[in-house]
């Protein structure tokens, strides 16, 4: 089993070697994706063993015309010998007249290569469709016989995997999402849709500083090979075991010399995450995103807002699993 884990070792290496998201919205963004990785990596599934339900709801670029817009649903659950992780997602996300709803299942799969140690392997089923609203377009030739004033929609399979290793007090992971359906978004009247791999790597750990603090530092690289690469460095601190707060600084880092995508690098946020156990089975989650490039108005900033629910043990009459 040791095997496996410089296996993993060796690939979670060589992807943050290779990794180079993305400021283009292509993919969801969640600021609260150190509470669930679900969104950023299937291998996650069952990670916490109880069944978890959570509904994300984010307003990004406040008061900005056509700013993206995002809901999710999603929930998993591990089996309590933790061999296998089960999980669904159900996302809308719009972009002034573009909308993407996605909805997909998935399975993990997790070997113990040394005690307490997990590495799982996850994939995620399902499928995606784009859809362009014409009539919310206002072009400056309305004349223009190429652009549609009606609703265009197409359905197209969606594939993502990832790994996932995890041990009390660490955790790693890479993924990439969109493996399959390119090819089918090439029809020009879907040229607004893009469905482009994305890839995740993600790294942290959480370590006690007192009986009642313990730190939670963490890094997220997203990459999808076409817009400048972005980065996430996260630093959580938990408060007796019930009250998570902390921050996170947003940049990214160019692939292109051209003034344009270089200005691209500028585009900096801070981000302010608060965790909340309401009862033991409830947690309220919320993020504030603020841009401190120099044009920010402090007025275009993004608000994210999560309420997640661990299904009462009872009702399943297995033994409470630790969720901290």
């Amino acid at each position: 089993m040791k095997n496996y884990f410089y296996i993993y070792v060796f690939l979670t290496i060589s992807g943050l070697l290779a990794v180079t998201g993305a400021f283009a919205q292509q993919m969801p963004q969640y600021s609260q994706y150190v509470f669930n990785t679900l969104h950023v990596n299937p291998g996650y599934a069952g990670y916490k063993v109880d069944p978890f339900v959570q509904a994300t709801y984010r307003s990004q670029f406040m008061d900005f015309p056509g700013a993206p817009k995002t809901f999710s649903v999603s929930a998993d659950m591990g089996l309590l010998d933790q061999s296998m992780g089960f999980g669904f997602a159900l996302i809308s996300d719009q972009l002034g007249p573009t909308k993407i709803q996605t909805a997909m299942l998935t399975y993990a799969y997790k070997i113990e290569v040394k005690r307490d140690g997990y590495l799982a392997m996850g994939i995620s089923a399902g499928a995606a469709e784009y859809i362009l609203d014409g009539e919310a377009l206002r072009p400056d030739d309305p004349s223009d016989p190429g652009i549609t004033d009606g609703r265009l929609n197409m359905f197209i399979p969606n594939l993502n995997a990832g790994l996932f290793y995890h041990t009390p007090t660490f955790f790693t992971g890479l993924s990439v999402f969109n493996l399959i359906g390119q090819n089918m978004l090439k029809n020009q009247d879907l040229a607004l849709a893009n469905h482009n791999y994305h890839f995740y790597f993600q790294v942290g750990g959480i370590f006690p500083i007192s009986n009642a603090v313990s730190m939670k530092p963490s890094l997220l690289v997203r990459e999808d090979l076409n817009a400048p690469t972005s980065f996430d460095i996260n630093a959580m601190f938990l408060f007796n075991e019930r009250f998570w707060v902390g921050t996170s600084f947003r940049s990214g880092i160019s692939k292109n010399s051209t003034p344009e995508m270089a200005n691209l690098n500028n585009r900096n946020a801070v981000v302010l995450l608060l965790d909340l156990f309401v009862t033991d089975d409830i947690r309220v989650g919320y993020a504030y995103d603020m841009n401190i490039n120099k044009k920010n108005n402090y007025r275009n900033n993004s608000h994210e807002l999560s309420v997640g629910y661990y299904i009462n043990d009872k009702w399943i009459k297995t033994p409470r699993q630790p969720r901290f």
